[in-house]
């Protein structure tokens, strides 16, 4: 019989991930898909996706996204300058968000639970369409795909579902500021 290779990167990215998370320190990464590095606080982590509470500038928070354990690059626990970001979250009056009710089990258990906890959710594709996300309310999720029904940058809704197929996804965000203007302007989907 032969023995499953584990992957020594994956492990060690994990490993670390579980550092922040247990010490409550910011973590600081990069991914291939995008320039300049993620900040924030680890909230969980699951088989394949991890939940991080997003700082911008490193002064306050701006939602939350969940990465690929696989594409998380130049891991550091913790991040540079951690002392000056706690005192600027304190100054700002910045506290830490709760842990959302995110199920991170599966893809598609993100999917659904945060389409639970929050009024939109943004899928990225990085790898096909980089520049591209997707935001709106989660239909379906079933076999390989998601169904969603779309709001625009109009904050209008579309008309058609559109179909995602799940391992195109890289990201998953919800609860930040642009979710929530859309929200706010657009409303919720059409019945």
């Amino acid at each position: 019989m032969l023995k499953a290779r584990s992957n020594p990167k994956k492990a060690t990215t994990r490993s670390g991930l579980a550092v922040a998370l247990q010490s409550r320190q910011v973590a600081r990464f990069t991914r291939p898909f995008e320039p300049g590095f993620v900040e924030g606080y680890i909230l969980a982590i699951g088989p394949e996706f991890f939940l991080l509470a997003l700082l911008v500038d490193g002064v306050r928070f701006n939602g939350f996204q969940c990465f690929r354990i696989s594409d998380v690059r130049g891991l550091r626990v913790p991040t540079k300058n951690p002392a000056f970001i706690e005192a600027a979250l304190k100054v700002k009056k910045q506290r830490m968000p709760k842990r959302p009710r995110i199920k991170l089990t599966s893809l598609k258990e993100l999917l659904w639970s945060a389409n639970r906890a929050f009024p939109l959710v943004t899928i990225h594709r990085e790898k096909f369409d980089p520049d591209i996300c997707h935001i709106g309310r989660v239909v379906a999720v079933g076999g390989s795909q998601v169904s969603l029904l779309e709001i625009g940058p109009d904050a209008m809704w579309d008309k058609e579902l559109c179909h995602y197929k799940l391992k195109e996804i890289t990201r998953v965000d919800f609860g930040g500021d642009y979710e929530d203007a859309l929200h706010l302007v657009g409303g919720g989907p059409p019945a």
